[in-house]
Formats: structure tokens, sequence, C-alpha cells
């Protein structure tokens, strides 16, 4: 007698797949017919299980996905928890953003955390604690305190919601993971003192039960590539721009040089921040910069 339950992969080994059913994690391997259509089961993926009373488990569909994102690849993401590291490798505004519009264009919700805010001085993590306040002005949940984000991240991720850590390499995802859930025993390594950034210490994708969702650690947001944007879409990536740009003059407004911005009469104003409005010109810059022949890049 076989019986049929739909789950969620959580984990990817060797060709076997771990399902979550509820309260019960079933090992399964995969049907042969996903190898002749050239489909993969992703971590995320919600996949119907047949299950045999000799305890044979067989994923034997894939439902469909709402997103497939990063490097090993996970699916359905529903939203980010970034994390952004003070120093080692430092913060820098324009990468925070870079991370930012990327997950915009993926229509991915963004929650910001910063680590290792205790290793630096005073006056830079005020520095930065003014950036974040920006951030959180615009909508981006913010977090300082490990243990703040842990009270508040069951209540922002829903009922079986995937979420997944991104940020650069080194910036303390894994050591953060095993904060959240101290279970998940991620492995954790230095800062290389020669080249001044993190090492990859996580290989593969893996599902961790938070509150009523799943977190994943990965390895696969560490450097982005924003060169499928459409340089016509970049502003609507930034949320503040997005808002502004309702009462500019023309509808295609760019935010350059256009007659009646209300985006440029925001920043005149002080409502955006000069710093976000550079972070989006350079991105132009280099969205642009990609869709040139390899000689007039040069």
């Amino acid at each position: 007698m076989t019986e049929l339950k739909q789950g969620i992969v959580v984990n990817l080994l060797a060709g076997y797949y771990d399902v979550q059913l509820g309260n019960q994690l079933v090992r399964t391997r995969a049907r042969g017919v996903f190898r002749k259509r050239g489909q993969k089961p992703r971590v995320g993926d919600v996949v119907d299980v047949q299950l045999d009373e000799q305890g044979t488990n067989y994923l034997v569909a894939v439902k469909q996905r709402s997103n497939l994102l990063g490097r090993p690849a996970v699916a359905n993401v529903a939203g980010i928890l970034l994390v952004i590291s003070a120093v080692e490798p430092d913060y820098t505004r324009a990468f925070l953003d870079r991370y930012l519009v990327y997950f915009a264009w993926q229509h991915v919700p963004v929650t910001l955390y910063l680590s290792k805010s205790d290793l630096i001085t005073p006056d830079k993590l005020a520095q930065i604690k003014q950036d974040l306040d920006y951030y959180a002005q615009i909508g981006y949940h913010c977090f300082i305190e490990q243990a703040k984000l842990k009270q508040a991240l069951p209540k922002i991720i829903g009922a079986g919601q995937v979420w997944t850590l991104a940020g650069q390499s080194g910036a303390g995802k894994s050591t953060l993971l095993n904060f959240l859930k101290t279970e998940a025993h991620q492995a954790t390594a230095p800062i290389s003192s020669s080249l001044h950034r993190g090492r990859h210490t996580t290989r593969q994708v893996s599902l961790f039960s938070l509150g009523k969702g799943f977190l994943a650690d990965t390895p696969g947001f560490s450097a982005l590539d924003l060169g499928k944007i459409k340089l016509t879409d970049l502003a609507s990536y930034f949320v503040e721009f997005a808002a502004c740009s309702r009462d500019c003059k023309f509808r295609s407004c760019q935010h350059l040089s256009e007659p009646g911005c209300a985006v440029k009469a925001g920043l005149q104003a002080g409502k955006i921040a000069a710093w976000r409005y550079d972070d989006y010109l350079a991105l132009r810059q280099e969205i642009a910069d990609t869709g040139l022949p390899d000689y007039l890049k040069k």
C-alpha cells in the first residue's frame, strides 16, 4: 500500500532528498522521470512524496515554483535575511545597495542585520546606525542586536515560508544561524589575513525550521550580477525613488536631467539621501557598460 504526501525539500545529499512532511522528516529518491525531463528538485521545492510500507520513499512531483534564487539554488524564497558586516569585510553603502537592488529586482523582501558591531568604534557604529535609520524609514526591517533579531524573526517569517541568508563571505551568516538555531552546527572560519575577506564555509544548502517557516544558509549570494536588470527599470528598485516618481512630470523619467523630476526635488529637499542617489548613478553606469561591446568597455 502506498501513500502520497506533500512536503518541502530541506536538504540534498548525494542523490537523496530530505523532505519535511509536517513533523516527519523522510529521505527520498527522485523518480527517473525528472532526469528524462531535465528537471532537478531543489531545496525549498514543494513536492509530492510517495511512501510505501517497506520504507521506500520516492519524490514523484515538484509543484510550480515562485522563484529560484542563487547558486546553489533555493526555490520559493519568500524573504532574505541580509547580513552586512561592520568590519572584515568592511561595511559600505554601495555594496549594501547592490544587494537591495538585486533582491528588489527579484521581488523578494529583505530584512537587514548588522554583524560584528562590537568590533568597531562608537563613532563608526553611530554612522552606520544613521544609515540603518534611513533604511528603516524607507521600509526595511533593520537589526543590530542578535537577541532582538532572534525574538522578531519567527514573527516576520510567515507560516511555511522559505527565507534565506545572504551577504558577503565572512560577514557571519553561519555564525548568526548557529545563534538563531543552536542545533544547526554550521561551520565557521576566520577572515583571510592576506585577502581581507571571508572564506566560504557553507558548501551546500539546507533549510532549518524557524518559527513556522524555514531559514536557509547558502553560499549562493556572496557576489551578484546586475547585468540582466533593464536600465529603464533600475530606479524602481530604489524603493524611495519609486514612491516619489509618481509625481514626476514624465512617466518614463529616469531622474537624471529631466524637468519636473520629483526624485531630484526630493534629493534637493533632503528627503532622499545623496549617497543613495550616487549609488543609483553608479549602478546605472555599471549596467549600461555591461550592454556595450567589449571593445567599447575599455
